[in-house]
């Protein structure tokens, strides 16, 4: 293994970008060209993996992306980007194409075209780069990444190391796997998968006699119609388990979708701890239901296979939870379940599991180990995030260290959702360079949330309501 060469003398960088999933990505685009300023800003981003791929495995035939193409890496910012999904149909000849079929929801394996598109042509975008450490250098007022170059196997090739004033974080997030189905799920020879890896495994899972799909949210419902429509009729043998009390639809509706505004998000961060705590797991509905259009899919698939007498030999129930699972004779998988409102318990053996049991964000202790010590953290141990995205470090770090898709219990439900990405990204570029290179709308959404305004009332509006005191 090799040093890579890192003089001193080197200008150190603007910005280090750790990951380089769709938010980083949009960042990166932000950041190429940005308008209004007389230098360019000198970037690099890193990412473990050898190329651009978003969510590979779920990428099934069909499904779509659960926000507007709108929502890409950069419109919502900068519509004049060249980085804009429709620039990528132009720069296809698929532009009539795409204004003839009438979509304002792409599938997703366009969506991830798209991204691999402006991946490619980006500079400054290293793949098969990892990042090992990041510290903070007193002396030189700047941050230290280290980082090894992996090979086409991933094997370490290099090492390196990058100064860097500020750093963006954008690692993403990781499969979650429950407890009561860890030892299953990690062993090699038993066919339990979280949905992550479905396509990897979808033919050995067909081959399977019955198979269970746990988890009620959009993938869950995804994976169970895909297994269902290869199923021959009155020969399903599928289950299809959740926690949740119903499978649900997501919350749709035009307000409710203003939950994921910048004005949501502002109010989500100005409330108290342990307000925002109790609120998140009460809003499962506005981003782990199942489109309501998935769900009509599954339905009609379901009585198209009752037109000639009889049921489908499939079951779907909710309410449901695993406490515990194990194998029967090395090939068989035994699921003790337990019904939450009937408090009963009941054992179900399959062949095959689907573990469609949703993301986690990823730890930033092993990355940020060595800034550790600057940190502040809230009641929970988590780390403090302010409006801007920065964590908040002590004042002797004067670089920022900014977070994309790992401040949830800070800024809410919105913090995951593809639509933030560009007003996140330019929130951020703004408050790096000092400037308003993106300028940005102080209202985005005809919900007040919240009796205090955030911002005085423009004269012609309607007088704001007058915040209730004790003694009124």
């Amino acid at each position: 293994m090799t040093d890579l060469p890192t003089p001193e003398t080197d200008r150190p960088l603007d910005l280090v970008g750790i990951g380089i999933g769709p938010f980083n990505l949009s960042l990166a685009a932000l950041a190429h060209g940005i308008p209004g300023t007389p230098h360019p800003l000198a970037t690099t981003f890193y990412e473990q993996r050898p190329a651009f791929h978003w969510h590979p495995g779920l990428l099934i035939d069909g499904a779509s992306l659960q926000v507007p193409f709108l929502a890409d890496l950069v419109t919502l910012a900068d519509p004049a980007s060249p980085w804009t999904f429709l620039n990528h149909l132009r720069s296809r000849d698929r532009l009539f194409p795409f204004y003839f079929a009438e979509r304002f929801h792409i599938q997703r394996a366009e969506y991830d075209a798209y991204c691999r598109w402006v991946s490619d042509h980006l500079p400054d975008l290293h793949f098969s780069h990892q990042v090992d450490a990041v510290r903070w250098n007193n002396e030189r007022h700047l941050f230290e990444v280290d980082f090894t170059q992996l090979g086409t196997h991933g094997e370490a090739e290099a090492l390196g190391r990058a100064h860097t004033r500020h750093i963006v974080l954008g690692i993403g997030t990781e499969p979650h796997i429950p407890d009561p189905l860890k030892p299953l799920a990690e062993a090699e020879a038993v066919p339990v998968i979280h949905s992550a890896d479905y396509l990897h495994h979808r033919e050995k899972l067909l081959d399977a006699t019955h198979i269970t799909v746990i988890g009620s949210g959009q993938s869950g419902a995804e994976i169970y119609l895909d297994l269902l429509r290869a199923r021959p009729t009155g020969r399903e043998k599928l289950h299809w388990l959740a926690r949740t009390q119903a499978f649900a639809p997501m919350e749709y509706s035009k307000l409710g979708l203003e939950h994921f505004t910048p004005d949501y998000s502002r109010y989500f961060h100005a409330l108290p701890e342990s307000v925002r705590d109790e609120l998140v797991p009460h809003q499962w509905q506005l981003h782990k239901g199942i489109d309501a259009d998935t769900i009509a899919a599954i339905h009609d698939e379901l009585y198209r296979r009752t037109l000639h007498g009889g049921w489908p030999d499939t079951t779907l129930t909710p309410g449901v939870c695993v406490r515990t699972a194990g194998r029967i004779a090395n090939t068989r998988i035994e699921l003790h379940l337990e019904h939450t409102q009937q408090n009963t318990r009941s054992r179900l053996t399959t062949d095959a599991v689907v573990l469609a049991t949703g993301y986690r964000e990823r730890s930033l202790g092993r990355i940020l180990t060595g800034l550790d010590p600057y940190m502040c953290r809230d009641a929970s141990a988590r780390p403090r995030i302010d409006d801007r995205f920065r964590l908040v470090l002590d004042p002797t770090v004067t670089g920022n260290v900014y977070v994309q898709n790992a401040e949830r219990h800070t800024h809410g439900v919105g913090a995951p959702d593809l639509g933030l990405a560009a007003w996140r990204s330019a929130t951020i570029l703004n408050d790096l360079t000092g400037t308003n290179p993106y300028p940005l709308p102080e209202r985005t959404a005809f919900t007040t949330f919240g009796l205090t305004p955030r911002t005085p009332p423009a004269p012609t509006r309607s007088p704001d309501l007058i915040p209730l005191v004790q003694g009124n």
